[in-house]
């Protein structure tokens, strides 16, 4: 026969109080509960826990030497409750998120700062890495949210789509072609064009670009120099060295460099941004509530 919780509170409130009738009144349960509650532990233990003096509960030397343990026993139980209930309640956690780049620098700030605003007493763990990290990450265990790209093969993650972002021209601020209000792809192919680097889904999404918008008689694409960050690209369209393509969700980034960005057309290169989950598992409360934090705040 197990031992339950009850039993223990109240083996040690009669061990404090020497008498069932307090100790009902301070478990506010009936005097008969207490009494079954006490026998069947004792049965559960093998031998008596108390012995009577008079009109007193007095421990046997056995009673004795248990009430100790319970009552350690019971304090831990508590603190471990608590604890979870302060997760449960966000008041204690951590929350694990990898996220590209690009996702990390322009939206994740503002995401986070909403989130440590209402729930100041989580830990928050961010890795900013490509895209294919993030998803080795998630399914790894070692972030339980990731904010990228939809990836062409999921395996065993999940995608909730946040918006869509379409790709847009970046171009100096006194660049001839930020007077149109949208510009092809073939406009960017008589540039000098600053690229991503090979391997990376945003090159794989330009090089498609161009090659989809290419016809006879028109113009490959003058590739000059190649970067691993979005930021890089940035800083060398603002020196002048050329013009180049990225995700809508860089503009604010590019306006701050001084840049101006410009929608692009055929054809429309337009992929959803969104949150990488294990299909398998439940979230953890904090990452819960981010999550509903970013769907909320969508595009």
């Amino acid at each position: 026969m197990s031992t339950t919780i009850k039993q223990l509170r109240a083996f040690v409130a009669v061990a404090r109080t020497r008498s069932l009738a307090e100790a009902s009144a301070q478990l506010h349960v009936s005097q008969p509960a207490i009494s079954i509650a006490l026998r069947t532990l004792e049965e559960s233990l093998g031998g008596a826990l108390f012995s009577r003096d008079g009109r007193q509960l007095v421990l046997t030397p056995e009673g004795t030497a248990f009430v100790e343990r319970a009552q350690q026993l019971l304090h831990n139980w508590d603190n471990t409750l608590d604890a979870v209930q302060q997760r449960f309640r966000l008041q204690q956690g951590q929350l694990s998120i990898a996220a590209i780049p690009a996702f990390a620098l322009n939206r994740l700030p503002d995401l986070l700062q909403l989130f440590h605003q209402q729930h100041p007493d989580i830990n928050i763990v961010l890795e900013d890495i490509v895209m294919e990290r993030v998803e080795r990450a998630v399914q790894e265990g070692r972030a339980e949210l990731g904010f990228s790209f939809r990836p062409e093969d999921l395996g065993n993650l999940s995608f909730t789509p946040i918006a869509d972002d379409r790709f847009v021209a970046v171009l100096p601020d006194t660049h001839p072609l930020t007077d149109n209000k949208v510009v092809h792809w073939q406009d960017l192919a008589r540039e000098r064009f600053i690229a991503m680097n090979r391997g990376s889904a945003v090159r794989r999404w330009t090089d498609a670009a161009f090659q989809q918008s290419s016809a006879p008689g028109t113009t490959a694409p003058r590739l000059l120099c190649e970067a691993n960050q979005l930021s890089t690209i940035g800083r060398l369209v603002q020196s002048g060295l050329g013009v180049s393509a990225v995700p809508s969700m860089c503009e604010a980034q590019m306006h701050a460099y001084g840049l101006r960005c410009r929608p692009l057309a055929d054809p429309v290169v337009m992929h959803p941004v969104g949150a990488l989950t294990r299909k398998t598992g439940a979230l953890s409360t904090p990452a819960q509530a981010f999550l509903r934090i970013a769907l909320d705040a969508g595009g």
